[in-house]
This record gives structure tokens, sequence and C-alpha cells, in this order.
């Protein structure tokens, strides 16, 4: 069986020339944006403070846009993450669990959709690629099902709809200190030229003050870590640690959850193993689509997708004092609430 990705050819290009990428919106004439508190932006010259996170202006038009217009359905599956917490990772897994039995992920079948196709296409962001022009409104009829989408905003402000349908959402989160290195490496990667590097103490600065996009990050964290305390058939809160270091027992979690458990006869087969082995971050990087080609998220190259996917380089750039900070940091905001984020 072969996949195509009609749903996203139908789908304007969010794909821009340099220069207009750059720009993006006139700060300026734009009385709205002029409305919001701002602060300089890791990508863009600034981020405005919408809905109570931070963001970059194209992306605020989108997330109205979204929130205006999705109508989630009781089947959908919403993947959520932080910026860099495993993101491409989860939309690979829930791919290849979902649709196992229309795509064999056993090792001999090399036409696996996951095979030809960055894991974005597979499973589009709702304010990156399906509404990402304001202008024009995406068929989701066009959509597989169950349909997969995925988002950076926080709970709040999710889509009414996914909050009163019985569709299911999925988080995964990250320790702050690697997501903290991961991010800034991949920001600098995309940042204009004209805006020069962003030093990593100045990053490091703003991204304890939470100012960063869809920022602060442990607001975000816990708006998705109480929903699944209240509502854990509707929400299912993932760590990035747990997923590497006992990655079969999180993936039978998923299947369970999502509604596709793995039967015994999968298991003793070694369907779980084949769907780790195929979703690997090093199987991924390796893959012609994610080596080469760009647009699967926005303009930018997929090669930038991949990096380490390593727990604990954080160690390789923090000096004494930022440890310090964000652990003050993360212990203050996280107190009392049950989370457990550990930094190695």
């Amino acid at each position: 069986m072969t996949y195509t990705t009609n749903f996203l050819k139908s789908q304007p290009s969010t794909e821009k020339p340099k220069q207009e990428e750059e720009t993006l919106i006139s700060e300026e004439d734009d009385e709205f944006l002029s409305s919001l508190p701002k602060e300089k932006g890791w990508r863009t010259p600034h981020l405005f403070l919408f809905q109570g996170f931070w963001c970059q202006p194209k992306e605020i038009r989108a997330i109205i846009s979204t929130q205006n217009h999705f109508k989630a359905q009781d089947s959908d599956v919403v993947l959520a993450t932080i910026p860099k917490s495993g993101t491409t990772w989860l939309k690979a897994l829930t791919f290849a669990i979902v649709n196992r039995n229309k795509f064999s992920v056993q090792p001999d079948n090399h036409h696996h959709p996951l095979l030809t196709h960055n894991p974005h296409e597979l499973v589009p962001f709702l304010e990156y690629k399906l509404y990402a022009d304001c202008n024009r409104l995406p068929d989701l009829s066009l959509l597989p099902s169950p349909r997969l989408v995925a988002t950076h905003v926080p709970f709040g402000a999710l889509p009414s709809s996914t909050k009163t349908s019985k569709c299911k959402i999925v988080y995964i989160c990250r320790n702050p200190f690697d997501t903290f290195v991961s991010i800034w490496h991949y920001l600098n990667k995309v940042r204009p030229e004209s805006l020069g590097p962003l030093p990593i103490e100045e990053a490091f600065d703003m991204y304890c003050r939470g100012v960063i996009g869809y920022g602060p990050y442990w607001d975000h964290m816990l708006g998705y870590w109480r929903e699944s305390l209240e509502t854990p058939n509707k929400v299912l809160f993932l760590k990035y640690e747990d997923m590497k270091v006992a990655e079969r027992n999180q993936l039978k979690k998923l299947g369970e959850f999502l509604g596709f458990p793995f039967t015994e006869e999968e298991e003793k087969e070694g369907r779980i193993q084949d769907i780790s082995s195929l979703c690997s971050f090093q199987n991924m990087k390796d893959l012609e689509v994610n080596k080469k080609g760009k647009g699967a998220i926005s303009g930018f190259e997929n090669k930038d997708l991949f990096r380490k996917a390593e727990i604990g380089d954080w160690m390789n750039y923090f000096t004494p004092s930022m440890f310090e900070r964000l652990s003050n940091v993360m212990e203050e905001k996280l107190e009392g609430s049950g989370l457990k984020l550990t930094a190695c």
C-alpha cells in the first residue's frame, strides 16, 4: 500500500523568500500586535505575550485561525509538545503505531511512509501547516483517518473542540536543561542573518525568564500535567527521558492510550521493537528525505530537525551558575505540582 500526502499538497505553501521570512509582519503597523507586551525574540525581532504565552507574529495569526476554525473529531489524536522536546520522534512513533495494520513495520517493508516522508509531513502542525495561511482554510476531509495533528500551544490555547470532544491528546516533555540547549542550537540555525547570532548567555537569561516561544515552559508543562491528572483517559503525559530509557513499556502505554494496543502475538513477533527501530533517531537522521530538502516545517531545512537526541548533553554547555539558576527556577515553578523532572 502506498501513502500520499495529497492533503498537504492541497494546503498553501508556507515557504517564503528569505527577505519576507525575515520581515514577517510589520509590527509597527499592526494595531493588535502593538497592544501586546513584547520582548526581544529568538528568531524574529520580537516575541509577543499572547493569551499568557510568548509567540511570534505569524504564529499568533495562525493560532487564532486554528482556535476559530478547527473542529476536533472524537477519533482525532493531537500531539502537543514544547519545541525541541521530542516532537519529531513522537510524531513518527504515533504514526507507526496507529497505522501499523495499514503499513507493516517489519524491517523487510521498504515502502513504509516514514522511509519516504518526514514525520512532520505525516502529522502536520495546526499552526505551522494546516492553518499557517490565515486567508485560506484547509480541507481537513483529506486527512487520513484517524486524523493525527500536532501543536506547540499550551493547553489553555487549544481549540475548544479538542477539550469538548473525545479526541486524545498526547503530550511529551523533556528536561528543561537539554531542551534549552536543543532550542538554542536550532534557532541559531534558522535565525535570520540580519539579527545576528544569539549568544548562549543572553538566550539562557531569556529562557529562565520564560521569554521563549510558547513559554514560559514551566506553565506549558504544568497545563498538560494537571489535565493528565484530572482526565487521564483524555490526556497522556509522557517524559522524553522515560521514553529513551524504557521505550518498550512507554510504547505499550502509548498504544493502549491511543486505542491501538499491542496484542500478545504482536509482542512475541517483535512489533514493538520494529517500531522502535524504524523510528529511532539514527534511522530517521540517516534517511535521504530527512537529510535533504526543506519545508516539513515552514521553509526550514529538514536536516536541522535532527541533532543529537541525547540525554545530558546540557553538561557540555552549562556553567555551574547556569545549572544552579535553572534548577532553582524549576524547583520554584513546579513546587507542589507533583511533576518531577531530572536533569539527566
